[in-house]
């Protein structure tokens, strides 16, 4: 794809200031992948006795990459771990070249850390159906071990960037126990998202004491609530990846700590958002909560049908309060729905109620609401007390500009 993109109008100011995890450090370079003139792998390596989770896409076309982390997670290793990734080629779909690959970055990984090969984690991402250059990956290993630091995040979260138009950072410290326990956490996303996990890269490191399974049962739980309830435009990834690496360093057991859950939790979620933020020509973030259904399973459903609509997403670009096209996504999702049960609200103004418009509606209310940069959506079914809230973006005339020429 030609060019920068300008920054979306729903970033951050600036990347949050991240604490050093103790155990883990970082370093990223340009190795010209794909682009030209910046950084495009990164590098982190994670002290001995870490755990390592993970989540990952379940796409049936998932990339070689994809697979080898997945046969990884799950054993236990008293040694290290390191986490490589690149952008600009998701190294998916490329047949045994890409398994080939991705044992090159393994194998050259391990004997640049002195770290076990199943302790090796490779991700990729970007064009999918090219071969991956890997030795220009493998030609900096030596400079990426040599230029380890525990304060360069921040280089770790640009260099895993394809069509983002900006760094993604967030953190928590919370103290258990008199002691504090830090988490922070990198994400990259911005297109082709639709989580069936998590429709980007997301690597999440804490200093937390805790145990493989324990680690990796939080993990996934978590993820159903923060990565797997966004969307930017229906299609899921073939090398969606989630590492989360606990190095032990605070001595802090956290396995039943609530608080470390609630902080990881936070740090999940606010990531998730700013995939959505991010969202390729997005200038509107839309939180949309459905409440009243058979269970939280039809409500996610909803949810989801209504965040995925096209209909639905252009007209929030176009500020028009079509609260139609939210009946009709509720309509088509296949959970129970009654229509003389629902009801609507665009922000705080009631549209729609027991299957009619309400009486009390006034579309230039609805309209005010629209023009806003946060868009509240909310849906009440009647039918039960199953809930689920999901986030996502509107559909611009951008979209199209960024997909309609990514391989040139």
């Amino acid at each position: 794809m030609a060019g920068a993109l300008p920054r979306s109008p729903l970033a951050p100011e600036r990347f949050p200031e991240l604490p050093e995890i103790n155990g883990v450090t970082f370093a990223a370079t340009a190795a010209g992948v794909r682009y030209t003139g910046r950084k495009d792998v990164m590098l982190a390596v994670c002290a001995p006795g870490t755990a390592v989770a993970g989540v990952f896409t379940k796409s049936a076309t998932r990339a070689a990459p994809v697979l080898d982390c997945q046969n990884k997670i799950g054993r236990n290793s008293e040694a290290g771990a390191a986490i490589l990734v690149n952008a600009g080629n998701a190294n998916a779909f490329t047949g045994r070249n890409g398994t080939d690959a991705v044992q090159a970055l393994v194998t050259a990984t391990s004997q640049a850390t002195s770290l076990p090969e199943d302790r090796v984690f490779t991700a990729s991402t970007g064009v999918i159906g090219e071969p991956l250059a890997h030795d220009r990956i493998t030609a900096h290993l030596a400079d990426l071990v040599t230029n380890q630091a525990p304060d360069a995040i921040a280089d770790a979260a640009s260099a895993i960037m394809t069509t983002d138009t900006y760094a993604k950072g967030a953190a928590q410290t919370v103290v258990i126990d008199g002691t504090a326990v830090r988490i922070a956490g990198i994400a990259k996303g911005s297109g082709m998202i639709a989580p069936d996990m998590a429709t980007m890269l997301v690597y999440i490191f804490t200093d937390a004491l805790i145990e493989q399974g324990a680690l990796q049962d939080l993990t996934s739980s978590i993820c159903d609530r923060t990565f797997n309830c966004i969307t930017v435009d229906s299609d899921t990834s073939t090398s969606d990846s989630l590492l989360v690496a606990a190095t032990g360093a605070s001595g802090v057991d956290v396995a039943d700590s609530t608080d470390f859950a609630d902080a990881l939790h936070s740090v999940m979620l606010d990531l998730a958002h700013q995939v959505v933020r991010d969202g390729e020509g997005a200038t509107k973030f839309v939180e949309i909560a459905v409440t009243g259904c058979t269970d939280n399973t039809a409500a996610k459903t909803h949810g989801l049908s209504i965040a995925n609509s096209p209909l639905v997403k252009t007209a929030i670009a176009g500020e028009d309060p079509n609260w139609g096209r939210v009946v009709m996504a509720i309509g088509k999702s296949g959970a129970p729905a009654d229509r003389d049960t629902l009801s609507i609200w665009f922000g705080d103004v009631l549209v729609a109620e027991n299957g009619w418009v309400s009486p009390s509606y006034r579309e230039e209310d609805a309209a005010t609401h629209m023009k806003g940069d946060h868009i509240h959506i909310r849906v009440d079914c009647g039918m039960g007390d199953g809930q689920a809230t999901v986030w996502t973006c509107d559909l611009t005339h951008g979209y199209i500009d960024i997909n309609a020429d990514y391989r040139s």
